[in-house]
């Protein structure tokens, strides 16, 4: 289990609370985890230094937002949180609601080809 001794206080809660309420896209795209990419091990609503990531896969760096309209007009905010993640080694990868409920297959072979080493790295 992480260590969350270090995070910013009250972070812990607020994940808890984001996975109560979660979103429709996020519950879905959740279930397509479990389901179609068994073998990765995501966990969302992750408390990580100042921020909550969506989604979260500790083993492959993966760092998962799944955004919705009031994103339109955080875009400072995100590309704060995205550099965040990615000066911890993380790649980040954002979509939005629609994407995960028009074309969840889509979205989930994003992810597993992010996930999949790729031919010149092998």
């Amino acid at each position: 289990m992480r260590n969350y001794r270090d995070l910013p206080s009250g972070s812990v809660d607020r994940a808890k609370t984001l996975r109560r309420n979660a979103t429709e896209a996020e519950k879905r795209l959740w279930n397509a985890l479990r389901e179609k990419l068994p073998g990765a091990k995501f966990r969302r609503q992750v408390p990580y230094g100042p921020y909550v990531a969506d989604f979260l896969c500790f083993a492959a760096k993966l760092a998962i937002e799944v955004d919705g309209v009031t994103h339109a007009e955080r875009t400072e905010q995100d590309a704060a949180r995205s550099r965040y993640f990615e000066a911890q080694g993380y790649h980040v990868l954002r979509f939005w609601n629609h994407e995960v409920m028009e074309n969840i297959d889509g979205v989930v072979a994003g992810i597993a080809a992010r996930l999949s080493p790729s031919p010149s790295h092998a």
